[in-house]
């Protein structure tokens, strides 16, 4: 027998820093008929999943969190992945939004019934639910990615994602290979590289590397926090302005471009003597073309006697380990794959149908696109959180959601009280806004020559905002109705002409 159809005014895809974010907005505003799944065992999106040895954040702490819930006793300025883990459930408890959670519960297909003005939504588990809105939350990181190498069935040894760090192998004294070297790795290869008997990093290319300078705060300081938020939001604002200054680095032929280029060498030269290894550790394309990254840890574990920067390409998986295209054969008791994710499929393998039955997937065949990052014409009453060009090089993204929330919690409060009602983004509007999104891109680094998981196979930037978190707001900080197609009644407008 068939299990029930059930009803909500909201659903939210993901129990992450975007779902649980929306969910607390809602609660805020009252809006109490709202259920948030997620396929994982627990809360907490890239954060659960990401357990590897020294995961944490490369953005400041006091940038890291909702201005609604600061995180006033974080202890460090880059928080660690296990505090940021309790964040996140103090968050849950603080805004009950814990009886509005079901885990273990995958979205599988949601598809628009016009008729009704309803998303169906099939989730693993539990049968078929419905609701007036659907927020899908599900990051761009969430999709580990483990390119084809040959050979890979073959390997005789212990192998896994750096996402899907495997806790029972343990590291002591093996030959231990991560192939990768980028954001993930720059984190567990020191904590590996203290246990591992010999570890070897395979480097595709080098990445710009600036200093992180951690700060760990004081007892005293985190009670002049607590006692006085206001004091932490000084911090919150000083951080937010310097890092919007910082988004010049990421302009083509600017000073400060030049600049960042400046400090990332010094911080190169100041922590590898070795000239060689210095050489192969310089990136050779523009900086901001990929990801900054921040640490003070990386350079001097590849300096220890038991490491060793492989730049050789990867010719196969043997069963002894790694075969390069030089002929040598590295070999291996252990391979952690830090290569990154699917940063493009943000739908996974979710099928989502719209209005006139065109699937979200074929509709971004050639890249995804949405306004301001959240709603797509044809499929009403979607609004996404973190979609495609709202990720960040230069800020915090956490900003970023927290404008996304206020803008759908905006809709949500006109569009809710009305029953069959619907808004849908006008299929010109996002054309315009894509086309001018895109042209901006021309000036940025996102867009220059390299091999980045910010652009698409035809070099289009899918990830990115063009700007300053700032000039985001301008754009997103509040709902104009004049961008939607609205069907039935939508307060306050019901006087409005609908096209």
């Amino acid at each position: 027998m068939s299990k029930q159809t059930t009803h909500h005014d909201v659903v939210i895809l993901g129990a992450g820093f975007g779902g649980l974010g929306m969910g607390a907005r809602l609660k805020q505003a009252g809006i109490e008929d709202f259920a948030i799944f997620d396929k994982g065992p627990g809360l907490g999106g890239v954060w659960r999943e990401n357990s590897y040895p020294g995961a944490a954040c490369d953005t400041e702490a006091h940038l890291y969190c909702y201005s609604f819930f600061p995180h006033l006793r974080v202890s460090r300025m880059y928080a660690g992945r296990d505090e940021l883990m309790g964040y996140l459930e103090r968050l849950a408890d603080h805004f009950g939004l814990r009886p509005h959670l079901s885990l273990n519960s995958e979205v599988t297909s949601a598809v628009w019934d016009g008729g009704s003005a309803l998303w169906r939504l099939q989730v693993a588990g539990s049968g078929e639910h419905t609701a007036r809105v659907f927020i899908p939350a599900w990051g761009q990181l969430n999709t580990p990615l483990i390119p084809d190498f040959p050979g890979l069935a073959d390997f005789h040894g212990e192998a896994f994602h750096s996402a899907r760090w495997d806790h029972g192998v343990d590291l002591a004294g093996k030959k231990v290979i991560s192939i990768g070297s980028a954001a993930s790795a720059v984190q567990y290869v020191p904590e590996v590289a203290k246990a591992a008997g010999s570890l070897e990093v395979f480097q595709r290319s080098a990445n710009w590397i600036m200093p992180r300078n951690q700060v760990i705060f004081s007892d005293e300081q985190l009670d002049a926090f607590e006692a006085d938020p206001g004091t932490f939001e000084q911090s919150r604002r000083h951080l937010h302005d310097f890092r919007e200054n910082g988004f010049e680095r990421t302009r083509r032929d600017t000073d400060a471009q030049r600049a960042g280029v400046e400090q990332a060498l010094a911080h190169l030269a100041a922590q590898v003597p070795d000239p060689e290894l210095r050489r192969k550790l310089t990136p050779d394309y523009e900086f901001g073309c990929k990801r900054i990254l921040r640490t003070d840890d990386y350079y001097p574990a590849l300096m220890r006697p038991n490491v060793h920067l492989v730049t050789e390409a990867i010719d196969a998986i043997v069963p002894e380990g790694i075969r390069t295209t030089d002929g040598q054969v590295h070999e291996a008791d252990v391979i952690i794959f830090g290569t990154g994710f699917s940063s493009q499929a943000f739908q996974g393998d979710l099928r989502i149908i719209g209005a006139s039955g065109e699937d979200l997937k074929e509709r971004w065949a050639a890249g995804a696109e949405a306004y301001l990052g959240m709603s797509v014409d044809g499929f009403p009453n979607l609004f996404m959180i973190y979609g495609p060009n709202t990720n960040l090089n230069h800020n915090s993204i956490i900003t970023m959601l927290e404008i996304q929330q206020g803008y759908i919690l905006e809709v949500l409060e006109r569009l809710l009280p009305e029953p069959g009602a619907s808004v849908e983004v006008r299929g010109r509007v996002l054309a315009g806004y894509n086309a001018n999104l895109q042209n901006e891109m021309e000036g940025s680094a996102f867009s220059s020559d390299c091999s980045s998981w910010y652009k698409n196979a035809a070099g289009k930037v899918i990830n990115n905002w063009s700007g300053t978190v700032e000039e985001y707001r301008t754009l997103a900080g509040s709902w104009n109705p004049a961008d939607y197609v609205l069907s039935g009644s939508v307060l306050p407008l019901r006087d409005m002409v609908k096209a």
